[in-house]
């Protein structure tokens, strides 16, 4: 089954400032979420879960601006994937309680992106 794209984080430099910006500009609205913070929002668009979170390195690698993750069946099949089509895991698996279970990879052009494996399908 192809992979979905499933979730976006918008990574900031000054988060309250960063969620002010897009309350304002598009009329999201954001929920506290996991660790101080980060936030999520649902009313980005049908199917979508978006964040909204401090910038951060992982892997050694400063995430971009926006990042996106892939919904996957089965991790271990995508970072074979992924390496064996010249990718890079550049975070090994990370389990997320009640969520599932992410890493985030390098494609071939430099591009970071995370696939993650859910528990449950309503993600």
């Amino acid at each position: 089954m192809p992979a979905t794209l499933r979730h976006f984080a918008i990574n900031a430099h000054d988060v309250p400032r960063a969620k002010s910006f897009y309350e304002q500009v598009f009329g999201w609205t954001f929920t506290p979420w996991g660790p101080p913070g980060f936030y999520q929002t649902r009313s980005a668009g049908h199917g979508f879960v978006g964040a909204l979170q401090g910038r951060r390195d992982i892997g050694g690698k400063t995430m971009p601006g926006t990042e996106i993750s892939f919904g996957v069946e089965d991790n271990k099949s995508t970072i074979a994937a992924i390496e064996d089509h010249g990718g890079q895991v550049i975070m090994q698996p990370f389990r997320i309680d009640g969520v599932g279970e992410l890493i985030f990879f390098q494609d071939t052009e430099g591009n970071i992106a995370g696939a993650m494996q859910y528990e449950r399908d309503q993600w």
